[in-house]
């Protein structure tokens, strides 16, 4: 376990990774005890959903409270549903592209909304539009009387210096490539039915979550294993483990207001890919391949008032790195998506 008892020092299993994404904090279990009403998960089916449902089920057995955790997703993979209902936590197949499906869809207190698209953008950009905006319309109008958390990105912001500590939420956006530009329009669009209805919501600009299967640090230790050279034009990162994201996402319930509030969600560092490189390079004995040079500014989010409401969070850089290379060093599953973190032009 590491220095405060909290975590293994390595994850061998995928169930094992996967109940440690689903603990909920005490500060969780408190707020999860003093919400209303149930709580319903959209696009609950795909990287983050599944464990951010598990832990608000976890947290409220912990509270000893009565209360549903509802996810919703088209569960184009049967397993995941099949995992959820196990846990206890019911399970509604939905396209909610479909407004007869958003309309089916059961009234309750607090929403947590995880829908979008950004892997293949280029090339229907459509697609991406219709599910980054016009399904926000939809749910907007279905839940206008509940608490609506919504994920968002740091994509929206612009590229900023490296010496400027990352784009703070008061940093207008300004987004590159019609992915990022799609994620602006689904903040706009809740930002109009919350305006209408009176709702109350936070946005929750998420740069980058770390999971031991996906996100920057596995993109990075992958290419330092496998002898691959990285690019260094997108010279500086953040990122947050996942389940510190989780339990964010059920604390901010507790946020919601109107107008809607908005929180960078990351991490405390910015992280120097060169550094990251090396890092990894140093526990697989390997020397790392560079290519090109950093430039001055990158996509980079301050997320000092995350910290300041809830706290750094419980998972630490350091932790993280000895996490992925060990997961490496055993083979350990993938889901095969890399963030494309590199990428300087928005086009994913």
């Amino acid at each position: 376990m590491d220095v405060k008892g909290l975590w293994p020092s390595k994850i061998e299993t995928e169930s094992e990774l996967e109940e440690i994404m689903s603990r909920p904090s005490l500060e969780t279990v408190e707020a999860i005890s003093k919400l209303d009403g149930d709580i319903l998960i959209l696009g609950a089916g795909g990287k983050i959903g599944p464990t951010l449902a598990k832990l608000a089920r976890n947290a409220i057995e912990e509270a000893k409270i009565d209360k549903k955790v509802i996810a919703v997703s088209r569960f184009s993979t049967p397993e995941v549903k099949e995992k959820l209902n196990n846990a206890g936590i019911e399970t509604i197949s939905c396209d909610l592209l479909e407004k007869e499906d958003v309309d089916r869809l059961p009234e309750v207190s607090n929403v947590i909304y995880m829908v979008g698209r950004k892997f293949g953008t280029k090339g229907d950009e459509p697609y991406t539009w219709a599910t980054n905006t016009y399904v926000p319309a939809l749910v907007a109008q279905k839940f206008r009387k509940s608490r609506i958390v919504i994920f968002s990105t740091g994509n929206v912001y612009p590229l900023v210096p490296v010496s400027s500590g990352g784009a703070t939420e008061s940093c207008h956006p300004d987004p590159i490539g019609e992915y990022a530009q799609s994620c602006l329009g689904r903040e706009r669009i809740f930002e109009y039915f919350c305006n209408k209805f009176g709702t109350k919501a936070v946005f929750l600009r998420l740069n980058y979550a770390i999971d031991l299967r996906y996100g920057v640090l596995l993109d990075v230790a992958q290419k330092v294993f496998r002898g691959v050279p990285i690019d260094l034009r997108m010279g500086y990162v953040n990122v947050i483990w996942q389940g510190d994201v989780n339990n964010a996402a059920i604390r901010a319930l507790t946020l919601c207001r109107n107008p809607p509030r908005i929180l960078n969600i990351t991490g405390p560092e910015i992280i120097s890919i060169r550094w990251l490189a090396t890092c990894f390079g140093k526990i697989f004995g390997k020397k790392p391949i560079f290519e090109n040079e950093e430039t001055e500014t990158a996509l980079l989010s301050n997320a000092s008032e995350y910290h300041r409401l809830f706290g750094y969070p419980r998972v630490t850089l350091k932790q993280m790195i000895r996490w992925v290379a060990h997961w490496i060093l055993i083979g350990g599953p993938t889901l095969n998506k890399p963030t494309h973190y590199e990428v300087r032009n928005g086009r994913f």
